[in-house]
């Protein structure tokens, strides 16, 4: 894991970190989802490592916006005014990347594994991390807290494992489940968080309201990911075909799933107004919805590994 740290912090019950076994490639699935018509991942080389250049979008009339995104090897691509700080691209890993959140001061951030191992850059701190457990389940995505002095890690089971100031409020982690967890995001208080299924299940813990789901209706495609409104009123969920669901306060902008992605969606990230997202696919192409800005990728960026998760600035 990248950082050191003499003294690390965890506040996750025993339950959520008792291990019976080596990670696992999927979570449980009890129930079918319908194939997919997209090209099945990995859609690229996967010639190992492969270093990564930070591309810089200068806009004088957008400070401080922009967004990155993470590849499996650890890449880092930044743009708008989102600053690059280092990435893990080019280095070996041992497992692939599958999520990145940024601090409060958009100066720095953290990429996480999927076996729980954190990768900290600029001003990220590290709090802990999974690398050096047995987990039932792998990892598949963080958050950070709101003050960043804490991040949660989420696995396929629903296993929930809390660092530095994060606090645990609850998982479905060791409860039979029909489909895989893929994805949770935070309340703005820190104070609770979701997470969805890739059958649309949310499953609210602490202060995070349940606003709906589509859990036990039928859909074109998997979901892949969320990202919640700055209120805390509402969530989006983005399929694997890009098809977007709101819920709450959050306002339906648009899918990508009507422009015919030719590479499978793998995440979204909200502007921090809540008036738009982002929605990312794996040859990093970006499609920006409402108020979203898009700021790139304009330029070929010649992946060796797929995209895996967009965040903010």
């Amino acid at each position: 894991d990248f950082g050191v740290s003499t003294t690390t912090t965890t506040t996750v019950p025993a339950t959520t970190t008792t291990a019976s076994g080596p990670s696992g490639p999927t979570g449980t699935t009890t129930t079918a989802v319908p194939t997919t018509t997209l090209p099945p991942a990995p859609l690229f080389d996967n010639r190992g490592v492969d270093a990564h250049l930070s591309v810089l979008v200068a806009f004088a009339s957008a400070p401080n916006i922009g967004y990155r995104l993470v590849a499996g090897d650890g890449g880092i691509f930044s743009f708008g005014q989102s600053g690059y700080f280092g990435s893990m691209g080019g280095k070996r890993l041992n497992r692939p990347m599958v999520g990145i959140d940024r601090t409060p001061s958009d100066q720095g951030y953290w990429t996480v594994a999927s076996d729980g191992g954190i990768f900290s850059f600029g001003d990220a701190k590290f709090y802990g991390s999974t690398g050096g457990m047995r987990l039932v389940r792998p990892i598949v995505g963080m958050a950070a807290t709101p003050t960043g002095k804490g991040y949660w890690l989420v696995a396929s089971d629903g296993g929930i494992f809390a660092f530095g100031d994060a606090k645990f409020f609850g998982s479905i982690g060791g409860l039979p489940l029909a489909r895989p967890v893929v994805g949770m995001a935070v309340t703005p208080t820190g104070k609770g968080y979701w997470l969805v299924a890739d059958d649309g299940g949310m499953f609210a813990f602490g202060d995070a309201a349940f606003f709906g789901s589509t859990g036990g209706f039928p859909l074109a495609q998997p979901i892949v990911g969320m990202a919640a409104r700055p209120t805390g009123g509402g969530y989006w969920l983005v399929a694997r075909d890009g098809g977007i669901f709101s819920f709450g306060d959050a306002k339906f902008y648009g899918g990508a799933n009507v422009r015919g992605p030719q590479f499978p969606i793998t995440g979204m990230a909200a502007t921090n107004a809540g008036d738009g997202y982002w929605v990312v696919a794996q040859d990093a192409t970006v499609y920006a919805f409402g108020g979203a800005p898009f700021f790139g990728p304009t330029l070929p960026l010649n992946l060796f590994e797929e995209v895996v998760a967009i965040a903010p600035s």
